[in-house]
């Protein structure tokens, strides 16, 4: 446990993590491979391979975890300030909308399949909004829901912060279970799409209202962490908890008993198929379980970590983000470059060049637009506040100083 006179950085860097955004990225993949070829059909193997859209789960977590960490380090330190809105908005739009309007403009104006598009669907995909219009995810782009999910999400979180700002000092035991009661509250989203009465095309459940609990899995995360690391004295209940998520062998087997179940009728179909109520509930809370178990031991435990430390990981986390836009329209290309119908099987194959293919193009991706973006608006910040990087200190170095950018 910190003293009150040695509190952690807040914005430090997570290089395990770094390594589970690849696992997460790799496992959105594979979960579309799968079902593009119709592995997804196979006995056994088939549901494992095609739950992997929990991967999403995992994704939401993460992004919940490192963007919290500042309002939980807030509500228990006066001498960290909230979060800016106005900065965190500013780091959201260039860590997501460079890279994604090359992608999606890539997309719109070579792929085939999706040339044409109308103005609602170009409108749609460039302000992330395909959730809210009817079959606006266009070829090559139709994992961008989930993009859309998240875009909702970096809005609403600080709403959430702000809302549970008087939640301080000795106060800030009762941010936890506010979350848990977010989290429940939410699973009653399935019900209220129902009596929406939406227009065909448009899935409510994929609001980012449905998704809350795998979001709130990585702030829950993040208050419990700051508890132990900044509160003068933790509670009984929170050190418990803490040590719990510390067990790594003990998350393993909650991860794989959630993931497990998940992969059976009580979280519906995979691929596509319509969910009903309680599946969806099921799915939801089930990912929400197994994204925090996953999570969890790599906040909690002292490690090491050497897969996910290692410097592959390291690299192919880096490239997560663009390996999660990019894929799908590999995917696409893949089938008509090497002359594969797609849903005739050959999974092997297609995941294998697809995952080759989109390593070359997400490290292009990573080097010419993300890296030089994020460069780009630490040194803008540093030039605006009148703050220099010293000679000692890389570009690099000082943007990992910033908060994390999942």
């Amino acid at each position: 446990m910190t003293t009150a006179t040695t509190a952690p950085d807040y914005r430090r860097y997570f290089p395990q993590l770094e390594g589970m955004r690849a696992v997460a990225a790799l496992g959105v993949l594979t979960t579309h491979v799968a079902f593009q070829t119709r592995a997804v059909e196979w006995p056994v193997l088939g549901p494992i391979l095609g739950r992997l859209d929990l991967a999403v789960a995992l994704f939401f977590a993460l992004s919940g975890f490192l963007l919290w960490r500042s309002y939980a380090a807030a509500a228990r330190r006066k001498e960290v300030p909230a979060p800016r809105p106005v900065r965190y908005l500013r780091h959201r739009f260039v860590r997501i909308w460079p890279a994604y309007t090359v992608a999606i403009v890539a997309v719109f104006l070579l792929l085939p399949q999706a040339r044409g598009a109308s103005l609602q669907v170009w409108f749609a995909n460039v302000t992330l909004t395909q959730v809210f219009f009817p079959l606006t995810l266009a070829p090559g782009l139709t994992q961008m829901w989930s993009l859309s999910v998240e875009v909702a999400f970096y809005l609403l979180l600080p709403i959430i912060g702000y809302a549970v700002l008087a939640l301080r000092g000795e106060r800030a035991r009762w941010r936890i279970p506010l979350l848990l009661g977010l989290g429940v509250a939410s699973l009653g989203w399935a019900w209220v799409v129902s009596a929406l009465g939406l227009p065909d095309g448009v899935e409510g459940k994929n609001w980012v209202f449905g998704h809350l609990p795998w979001f709130l899995a990585g702030l829950i995360l993040a208050e419990l962490s700051a508890s132990i690391e900044l509160d003068a004295r933790p509670s009984g209940a929170a050190q418990r908890a803490y040590a719990l998520s510390a067990h790594r062998p003990l998350m393993l087997v909650v991860a794989a008993v959630s993931y497990g179940l998940s992969c059976t009728p009580l979280a519906g179909p995979v691929g596509m198929g319509d969910l009903g109520n309680w599946q969806y509930v099921g799915k939801i809370v089930l990912g929400a379980i197994a994204a925090y178990a996953i999570i969890a031991p790599l906040v909690c435990a002292p490690g090491p970590f050497r897969f996910l430390n290692s410097g592959p990981m390291i690299v192919a986390g880096k490239w997560s983000y663009a390996i999660f836009i990019w894929h799908v329209a590999v995917l696409t290309c893949v089938f008509g470059l090497f002359g594969i119908a797609a849903f005739d099987g050959q999974f092997a194959a297609v995941w294998m060049a697809t995952v080759i293919l989109t390593l070359g193009v997400s490290a292009v991706s990573y080097a010419y637009v993300e890296d030089p973006c994020r460069r780009w608006l630490v040194r803008w910040e540093r030039r605006r506040s009148g703050r220099s990087v010293p000679e000692s200190v890389s570009v690099d170095q000082a943007a990992k100083q910033s908060p994390p950018l999942p």
